[in-house]
C-alpha cells in the first residue's frame, strides 16, 4: 500500500511538472497557499516576477469541470473570478490567475469597513442575480428539498448521540422530518437563481486595484446550485465563525431589497429564515461529525453562534413547526458544545 501510494504521488508530480511547463511555467518557483476542507489544495506560483495559482484537485475525488464552467460564466459577465490561464481537467489541474491574499476575513481582522464591505458583496450578489441567463441557470443542479431534508438529519445523526450518548429515537426522527417537510417548501416564495454556495468572507476577496463590483473577488464556488435568491445573503450575513452584528444583517437585507422591490418582504423573510434555519442545523451536525469522525473538535468553538443563529431563525413563524420541534426535544438547555476531550 505505501509503494502504491508513493509511486501514485510521484506520478501525479510528474504530471503537474509536464503541465506547468507547457503552460509555460515550468521553472516557477512552488509554494503551498492554501489547503481545503475537500482534497483540493492550491499553491502559489512565481516565475519572473509574476505570480499564478495552482489548483490541484485529484480526480476522481475531485472534478474541476464544475470550476471551469461556473468560473468562465462569472468572468463573462463581468465578476471577478480568477481567469483561467491552463487546464488540465482529466488529470485535475487549473493554472489560475493570482487575486492575491486579501480576504474579506483579513481585511475585516485589519480594521476594514465592515458596512462597506458588507454592502460590495451584497451588490454583487444583486447583479449576480440580475445577469445570470435563464439558459445558465437551466444548467445547474437543483437544491431541492429532498437535499435540504437530508443535510438537517446530520443533526440527528451526530450532534444527538454524541450530547445525549445514545441514538435519536424512531419518533423523534420522524416528528423532526415532518416539521421540515411541512417548512421546506416555502423557501420557493422568492425566485430562484444562482448560488455560490459558500459566499462568506473567507471566499472573497477585497481587491483595491477594481471598481465597483469588480473590487469583490470569487472564489469557490464549483457546488454552485439554482436556489431561492436568499441563499447566498444568508451564507453571508449567518456566518456562524463570524459574528456580524443584528444591525448589519437588516441593513443588508434592506439593501437586497430595496434593488429588487418586486419581492415582497414578508416572503423574502420567510424564506431567508427557513434557508438559514436549514444551513445552521446542518452546520451543527456537521461540527459534531468533524468532532466525532475526524478528531476536529476546534470547530466547537463556533457552536454558541451555530445555536444563537439557530434561535434566531427559529423565531421566525415561517419556521414553526421546527421550532416547535426544537423546543420539545431540543430546547435550548440540550443546545451544548461538545466536549473535546
Amino acid at each position: 500500500m505505501i509503494a502504491t501510494t508513493t509511486l501514485d504521488v510521484a506520478e501525479r508530480q510528474r504530471r503537474r511538472d509536464a503541465f506547468l511547463a507547457a503552460a509555460g511555467w515550468g521553472a516557477a518557483e512552488i509554494r503551498l497557499l492554501a489547503g481545503d476542507a475537500s482534497f483540493r489544495h492550491y499553491d502559489r506560483l512565481t516565475l519572473a516576477g509574476r505570480t499564478a495559482v495552482l489548483m490541484d484537485a485529484p480526480p476522481p475525488m475531485e472534478d474541476v469541470r464544475p470550476f471551469m464552467r461556473i468560473g468562465r460564466l462569472l468572468k463573462g459577465l463581468g465578476f471577478s473570478a480568477p481567469q483561467i490561464l491552463a487546464d488540465d481537467a482529466e488529470a485535475g489541474f487549473l493554472l489560475l490567475e493570482d487575486l492575491g491574499d486579501r480576504t474579506y476575513t483579513r481585511a475585516l481582522d485589519a480594521g476594514a469597513d465592515a458596512q462597506a464591505l458588507y454592502a460590495l458583496a451584497t451588490d454583487t450578489l444583486i447583479a449576480l442575480h440580475d445577469r445570470v441567463p435563464p439558459s445558465a441557470l437551466e444548467s445547474l443542479p437543483v437544491f431541492e428539498d429532498a437535499r435540504a431534508l437530508r443535510e438537517v438529519q446530520l443533526l440527528l445523526d451526530w450532534y444527538w448521540p454524541a450530547h445525549f450518548g445514545r441514538p435519536a429515537p424512531d419518533d423523534v426522527r420522524a416528528a423532526f422530518v415532518t416539521a421540515w417537510e411541512e417548512v421546506l417548501p416555502r423557501r420557493r416564495c422568492v425566485p430562484e437563481s444562482i448560488a455560490l454556495f459558500d459566499f462568506h468572507v473567507d471566499n472573497l476577496l477585497v481587491l483595491q486595484d477594481r471598481k465597483g463590483i469588480e473590487a469583490c473577488g470569487l472564489l469557490d464556488f464549483q457546488d454552485a446550485v439554482l436556489a431561492p435568491v436568499t441563499f447566498d445573503l444568508v451564507s453571508l450575513l449567518e456566518d456562524v465563525r463570524r459574528d456580524v452584528p443584528w444591525d448589519l444583517m437588516r441593513a443588508m437585507i434592506d439593501r437586497y431589497l430595496a434593488a429588487n422591490p418586486a419581492i415582497a418582504r414578508d416572503d423574502f423573510m420567510a424564506a431567508y429564515a427557513i434557508i438559514g434555519g436549514q444551513r445552521n442545523t446542518r452546520i451543527a451536525g456537521t461540527f459534531a461529525r468533524l468532532l466525532k469522525r475526524d478528531g476536529k473538535g476546534w470547530y466547537q468553538r463556533f457552536m454558541p453562534r451555530v445555536w444563537e443563529l439557530i434561535a434566531h431563525d427559529l423565531a421566525h413563524p415561517a419556521l414553526a413547526p421546527v421550532a416547535s420541534w426544537y423546543a420539545r426535544h431540543l430546547p435550548p438547555a440540550e443546545r451544548a458544545v461538545l466536549p473535546t476531550d
